[in-house]
């Protein structure tokens, strides 16, 4: 099963064990309506694995992306097995605004973050 989402935000951040591409969509007073968080753990106690949470539903288990393949302003992430806690979800397709504060974003943080999984595509 594929589900689809469309954001008008990403921004890229590195914190003291974590990489993270972070997707939302936001209301005109600017709240967040949906989010997608991809967070890769970094660090000597961390195994580099990717997670995936969207609107505080979590994959279960870590590493549940199989590939990403990037194209323009879309983003395909197949995943290893159905989510349940996701709905049963096997892909997702994430679009973003084309604005160049996202694609400076997804730039940055796309291969510190999806490095490995990133099997084609073009940016």
């Amino acid at each position: 099963m594929t589900t689809n989402h469309h954001y008008d935000t990403v921004a890229f951040d590195v914190r003291e064990n974590a990489a993270m591409l972070f997707f939302a969509r936001t209301t005109d007073s600017g709240d967040i309506d949906d989010y997608l968080l991809l967070m890769r753990a970094v660090g000597d106690d961390f195994d580099d694995s990717v997670y995936l949470e969207i609107n505080e539903q979590q994959a279960a288990g870590h590493d549940p992306i199989s590939e990403v393949q990037l194209n323009g302003n879309m983003l395909t992430l197949r995943l290893r097995e159905p989510v349940k806690e996701l709905a049963g979800i096997t892909e997702l397709v994430l679009t973003f605004a084309d604005t160049a504060e996202n694609k400076a974003s997804l730039e940055a943080g796309a291969f510190r973050v999806l490095g490995d999984k990133l099997t084609g595509g073009n940016a």
